[in-house]
């Protein structure tokens, strides 16, 4: 992958989202929720804040991370991959 996210911005690959219930009932494709979990690919430099310092962004490449469900900017790749683009703000939490 040939992207790089610019300031405060990361790529996200998400998560697939659940095929089957808990109760093991196996869901369609119609009913699936759109995945809020995926993992950061890659990070930008961080925010330029007003003094003109940059701030540090607090992910990292390979954190996993929990966003919400209509967060960012779905993008696919010359090789069918696909990824969100969005702002660090977007990020609710870092899953251990």
């Amino acid at each position: 992958m040939n992207l790089k996210p610019l300031a405060d911005r990361v790529i996200v690959r998400a998560l697939d989202a659940e095929e089957m219930t808990k109760g093991g009932i196996v869901l369609p494709d119609t009913a699936k929720e759109k995945p809020q979990e995926g993992e950061i690919v890659a990070v930008g430099k961080g925010k330029k804040l007003d003094d003109g310092s940059v701030q540090a962004l607090e992910v990292k490449v390979g954190n996993r991370v929990l966003y919400g469900k209509y967060s960012g900017t779905e993008i696919t790749t010359k090789d069918g991959k696909e990824f969100l683009i969005m702002k660090e703000e977007d990020i609710f939490a870092i899953v251990n």
